[in-house]
């Protein structure tokens, strides 16, 4: 492990992790949850939502790939299936799409009516969804059980989440100064970087298992002795 490895990894996940959780597009979301609550509920309600969503992100860091091992699935096959799904994330961030990985309408309409939106769906799914568990547990894998680069990965991890926690707290701020039309240009970018990383994420996995497949058909036909 070098320092190169080291900065690479934080990039990547502090990109990941960006445009996943997408602190920006928090701001409308939560004003239109919580804009007539108390300034101080609003504040508690940031700080729980954060602190739930980084419990559960670490969790998956921790033990998502044990979890994977236990079902019989390997780390390539759901870094394709994270891929995947992260790539449906950004389509609907570039069209500025309603996205079914977030909430439903039905989960929106039922956090109107919520006394505390800070765990559904602020929470989950909407800071801690299936995109940012999916990316945490590939990014984990990525570290090869070094503690230093997966402390990178969750430290990083935690400076996002610090950024959805202001986001949060500055939301009312933040609409009044980039406006709907802000918030959609900013979303759209991000999403052109999320589908970029999610064609990189499908690319590695698909690679990983053909390697694999070699190497069993390469041991297969040694222990046969024809190679």
């Amino acid at each position: 492990m070098n320092v190169a490895e080291l900065s690479s990894l934080a990039l990547q996940t502090f990109l990941t992790m960006l445009v996943v959780m997408d602190p920006i597009g928090l701001a409308p979301i939560f004003i239109g949850l919580a804009g007539n609550r108390p300034s101080f509920e609003r504040r508690r309600m940031a700080v729980r939502a954060s602190l739930v969503a980084g419990i559960i992100i670490l969790l998956f860091g921790l033990f998502g790939r044990a979890l994977l091992e236990h079902l019989g699935i390997s780390l390539s096959s759901f870094r394709i299936a994270g891929g995947i799904l992260l790539f449906l994330i950004a389509l609907d961030m570039v069209f500025a799409r309603p996205s079914g990985s977030k909430e439903t309408a039905e989960e929106e309409q039922e956090a109107q009516e919520r006394q505390d939106i800070s765990v559904f769906p602020l929470a989950i799914p909407l800071i801690a969804g299936p995109g940012t568990l999916a990316s945490i547990m590939i990014l984990a894998g990525d570290a090869h059980g070094s503690p230093l680069l997966l402390s990178a990965v969750f430290l990083v991890t935690g400076v996002v989440l610090l950024l959805c926690y202001l986001a949060l707290r500055l939301s009312g701020q933040i609409a009044r100064v980039i406006g709907l039309t802000g918030v959609h240009v900013v979303t759209r970018v991000l999403g052109v970087l999320l589908g970029a990383l999610a064609v990189q994420y499908v690319a590695d996995g698909v690679l990983e298992l053909l390697r694999g497949g070699l190497k069993t058909g390469t041991g297969l036909l040694r222990a046969a002795g024809l190679a």
